[in-house]
């Protein structure tokens, strides 16, 4: 039997950027495997103008309506219109701002945007930002020891994207790649302050996403030798060697998202401190 998904519209309405909408959308429609939401996100909307465009868009492609929207009144304004309309809607930030509430004993000040304040934790972020890229694939080896993590695996082990993600929490992350017969710098082995995390997945894993690779026409690349899985095996042993030496915890990447390696990775952290 042909699998046939069903498609649904979900409508994302903030008065900031939306990626907590994003992400909370996301994290649920995921598990409605059956139905695929066709995401119409209204980001910056904070004032009655806006929001009337927007629930006419609604009312054009019904469906699932989720926001954040910390004035009550333009909050109080979309749930009457989705009633009207026959829509469900969810203020997705207001049960957990009720509980704050309760517990604390005191309101909350209903300040837009207030999670991106450019505060002492968003410079951070931007200078974990800068040091990540500046430290890509080895580049910079003598600063390896300002890192809070440096990550080595070898090629496909998703140790970029890793960095990024670690770095977007504020965390200066460094990676290096593993090549069999070239050596690590000396730098890495006599820095005392970054955690020292090798990345490694599946030899049928690694050869699928080399292979699938777009590769530049680079001067005597062997394609065949890249996407070996007898090639690829012989260079996990060597990675998993070389971090059983030097005691370096080690996370398979295989069945992981980026999101779950870098929670692993900041897990890690404290134990290891």
């Amino acid at each position: 039997m042909e699998n046939r998904k069903n498609f649904f519209h979900l409508h994302l309405i903030s008065d900031s950027t939306g990626e907590t909408l994003i992400s909370a959308g996301r994290a649920v429609s995921v598990q409605f495997q059956s139905s695929l939401a066709i995401e119409h996100v209204y980001p910056l909307i904070r004032n009655r103008k806006q929001l009337l465009a927007v629930l006419d868009a609604v009312d054009e492609e019904p469906g699932i309506v989720l926001y954040t929207i910390v004035d009550q009144e333009l909050a109080g304004f979309i749930d009457q219109r989705c009633r009207e309309m026959g829509l469900p809607c969810v203020n997705v930030l207001e049960p957990v701002m009720a509980t704050f509430q309760a517990y604390l004993g005191a309101p909350s000040r209903r300040r837009v945007g207030a999670q991106h304040a450019l505060n002492a934790d968003y410079f951070k972020r931007i200078e974990a930002l800068n040091f990540t890229m500046d430290h890509d694939d080895g580049q910079l080896p003598e600063d390896y020891d300002e890192a809070d993590v440096v990550l080595i695996g070898i090629s496909r082990t998703s140790k970029t994207p890793t960095s990024i993600y670690l770095a977007n929490r504020g965390i200066k992350t460094a990676n290096i790649p593993i090549v069999p017969g070239v050596d690590l710098p000396e730098s890495l082995y006599r820095a005392t302050h970054p955690l020292i995390v090798g990345l490694v997945a599946t030899t049928d894993r690694i050869s699928q996403v080399r292979e699938n690779r777009e590769l530049g026409a680079t001067h005597g690349f062997d394609r065949r030798h890249y996407t070996d899985r007898a090639t690829i095996n012989e260079e996990l042993k060597y990675a998993r060697a070389l971090c059983a030496r030097h005691n370096w915890p080690v996370i398979d990447v295989t069945r992981r998202s980026i999101e779950e390696t870098a929670a692993a990775i900041v897990a890690l952290r404290p134990k290891l401190r």
